[in-house]
């Protein structure tokens, strides 16, 4: 059930309805009926990986109380152990068996070895990556008195099975979204406002940027030596719009709609795409999933607090681990090793936080070093997007091949006149909206009524004219 289809639709509608009508009175029943909503939807994808799911947010409610009973360390330690090594036993077994079946294999082949691995014709568990990493979050901050566990087995599976963000995130902390779910939520019509706009604003993103943008990109990657090196660089740089628009789109799209439940999820992306330099693109994309590395992987591993050594050290794990997250493919290790090598001279030379605010602060247009910076970086992100979006290492490597060629000055095929209008609507919605959560929260404020409507229903327009084939989010996958 996508965001973007009739039928989630139709879905939200109905539980919206249900929840601040017949249960607004019992936050009980309102967690209990979220909860059934949330199985639901996930079981529309496939209803027999509920299970998995179900048992998951099991094992971690009663590790984590069994962390909070046991009174010696070593007993804690058994039980954050448990939870952790079954937890990414699963993981390890759906998501990355193959690829280190055949790795090996290959591996074996250099040496004359002739193995033959038995491989899994399993399907990934859609969401498992997400759930996952909700789990193990809450048995380690157990594990380290953060937080204490909950006793509500409803608030608990509601906290890891919440419908907006169980398939692709934010991954959210049990010390954000818990209490929210043991609070009684009182109806808000700002808030729902609110959550409208930006569900408005994603499903733009979706729409009419990504899904559009993707039929032009999987045909470019797909024969890029039949195309001029223009052609190429097109479809790179469209691709680094569509996945920017696909999951970015999601994201604003899950938290829209749990604000209009009355529940606040963490803010997934900040516009990274006007970042100053690396450092400062990675506190603004997929922050949930970067921060989560670095409170519960690079900081334990010693942070930057060490020598040269150390920081370099940390810095490789924490980014070919984001990598490898991403999938059981060398392309996204190779991505990864991009960005850890992007990041390094601003870390060695301590100017890793040197962008902490917002981009031209209190003013319309950047400076020129602002914008400098700004195109450095977004050319350095596209360049690593080829890994990213490449089928292997070969693909990756002949691709940039390609599109250093000399056809790199010709004019690209492919291009599609009326979606460059709607990319630079789409990136000047974004600048003017900066200074907000996304891009529409602040423009228009204090606009007259009539006129901020009519651009909402302008948007809403465009989004249904050119509304495109309904592309599964890239991020579902992971």
């Amino acid at each position: 059930m996508l965001f973007n289809t009739l039928q989630f639709g139709l879905f939200f509608l109905l539980i919206f309805f249900l929840y601040w009508s017949v249960t607004r009175r019992s936050l009980r029943l309102q967690n209990v009926m979220l909860l059934a909503a949330s199985y639901y939807f996930y079981a529309c994808w496939d209803w027999r990986f509920l299970f998995l799911l179900i048992f998951s947010t099991a094992l971690d409610y009663f590790s984590g109380l069994q962390i909070h009973r046991t009174s010696t360390r070593k007993g804690k330690r058994f039980w954050l152990t448990l939870s952790i090594g079954i937890n990414l036993g699963f993981l390890g077994l759906f998501k990355y068996y193959n690829f280190f079946a055949e790795s090996f294999a290959q591996f074996a082949g250099h040496f004359g070895l002739d193995a033959h691995p038995v491989f899994l014709s399993v399907v990934l568990p859609v969401g498992i990556s997400f759930y996952t990493f909700h789990g193990l979050s809450y048995v380690i901050d157990i594990y380290y008195d953060r937080i204490r566990p909950t006793r509500d087995p409803v608030d608990y599976a509601l906290f890891v099975g919440f419908f907006p963000l169980l398939v692709a995130g934010p991954i959210e902390r049990a010390s954000h979204l818990i209490p929210q779910l043991q609070r009684p939520r009182q109806f808000n019509r700002a808030q729902m406002v609110d959550g409208c706009k930006q569900v408005l604003w994603g499903l733009f993103k979706k729409a009419v940027i990504a899904d559009n943008a993707a039929p032009i990109v999987n045909a470019i990657f797909a024969g890029q030596e039949h195309f001029s090196g223009s052609t190429l660089l097109y479809g790179v740089l469209l691709f680094s719009l569509q996945i920017y628009g696909d999951f970015s789109g999601y994201s604003d799209m899950a938290l829209g709609v749990a604000r209009m439940l009355g529940i606040e999820l963490l803010q997934n992306f900040n516009f990274p795409y006007f970042s100053r330099d690396i450092a400062e693109f990675w506190r603004r994309w997929h922050i949930s999933l970067s921060t989560w590395f670095r409170d519960y992987l690079y900081i334990p591993l010693g942070g930057s607090r060490g020598g040269t050594w150390m920081k370099v050290r940390n810095t490789f794990i924490i980014f070919l681990v984001s990598g490898f997250w991403h999938g059981a493919n060398w392309t996204f290790i190779a991505w990864g090793a991009l960005h850890a090598l992007f990041f390094l001279p601003l870390l060695l030379s301590g100017s890793n936080r040197s962008h902490l605010g917002t981009v031209a602060q209190d003013r319309l247009l950047p400076t020129l070093r602002e914008l400098a910076g700004m195109a450095v970086t977004f050319t350095l992100v596209t360049l690593a997007w080829v890994f990213f979006r490449a089928d292997d290492l070969a693909h990756a490597f002949s691709y940039l091949r390609g599109m250093a060629s000399p056809s790199l000055l010709s004019f690209p095929s492919h291009y599609l006149p009326w979606l460059t209008w709607a990319i630079g609507f789409f990136v000047v919605v974004e600048w003017l909206g900066r200074h907000g959560k996304y891009g529409l929260q602040t423009i228009g404020a204090r606009w007259p009524r009539a006129l901020r409507w009519g651009f909402y229903y302008f948007i809403l327009f465009v989004t249904f004219r050119y509304f495109g084939e309904g592309e599964q989010f890239i991020y579902f996958q992971f």
